[in-house]
């Protein structure tokens, strides 16, 4: 990592007289970079301006990143549920980047059964990634936010934190702690200056959300409309604006709340679903 990498601009993002993007000069870490919403995150941010440490378990993906973003776009692999490699990398990145502004927690993992059909290994690997590793990274950031007086952690959660969903016990649990985690860090850190929210995204078009489709799934864009349309199965509402999301609008909302448009939002959660949930 080069300390020049910081605030170099990328050579194809557009500029127009007297236009500067509001995160120039930031920088954010996002986990779950590689791919989705957390992809769709990194190009979010490196567009307004920032740059970005993207980290995933995926080497290659983030690499990837970094040669489509040269100068802006820092690329390391990382495992979240390793609390020692958590430190060693935000260690790395305080001396080598500088400090660090933004958290876009995004690394999540889905394993999908009932129930009474869910594995111990499945539960334990769920809450280790989904919570356990949020709270390794916020808690290593916060540590660092809270002695400069500043900083934005913004955690991708889900709208099943709030919701019931037929086989997804563990995921929709790991998440509703992980929403109840960063509101109790907001508080805990608000007085110096930090701000924690979550976004919490309903259908998304990734790779998890294809995965829910299972291997004998048609098109997918007959897919997306059984999502949109729901479920009485499966106690399922539609969506209803009719369109399943894609992850930029994810994304847009994790830069809204790390901005200082956002200066005055901190402990919400702020669902993404297209009205999904009807906001139960």
């Amino acid at each position: 990592m080069s300390t020049a990498h910081r605030t170099a601009p990328g050579a194809a993002r557009p500029r127009t007289p007297g236009y500067a993007p509001e995160l120039d000069g930031r920088l954010a870490l996002v986990t779950g970079a590689a791919r989705g919403i957390g992809a769709a995150v990194v190009q979010a941010l490196v567009t307004q301006g920032a740059h970005v440490l993207a980290t995933d378990l995926d080497p290659a993906g983030v690499e990837q990143l970094a040669a489509e973003h040269p100068g802006q776009v820092t690329a390391r692999p990382l495992d979240v549920t390793d609390a020692a490699a958590v430190e060693a990398l935000l260690t790395e990145s305080d001396r080598l980047l500088g400090p660090l502004d933004i958290v876009a927690n995004v690394a999540g993992i889905l394993r999908a059964a009932a129930v009474t059909e869910l594995s111990d290994a499945d539960w334990a690997a769920t809450f280790a990634v989904n919570t356990g590793g949020v709270f390794h990274v916020s808690r290593a950031a916060a540590r660092r936010m809270s002695e400069r007086g500043s900083g934005s952690i913004v955690t991708v959660a889900s709208n099943a934190a709030g919701v019931p969903r037929t086989g997804m016990a563990a995921y929709a649990a790991s998440k509703a702690a992980t929403v109840m985690f960063t509101k109790c860090l907001g508080l805990e850190v608000a007085g110096r200056g930090v701000r924690c929210n979550t976004v919490s995204p309903g259908s998304t078009l990734t790779d998890m959300q294809r995965a829910c489709w299972g291997p004998g799934a048609d098109d997918e864009t007959a897919a997306a409309r059984r999502v949109v349309e729901g479920d009485l199965a499966t106690y399922r509402t539609g969506i209803p604006l009719g369109r399943i999301a894609d992850p930029a609008d994810v994304a847009e909302a994790v830069v809204f709340l790390a901005s200082d448009r956002a200066r005055h939002i901190t402990l919400h959660d702020l669902y993404v679903d297209g009205g999904a949930t009807l906001r139960a």
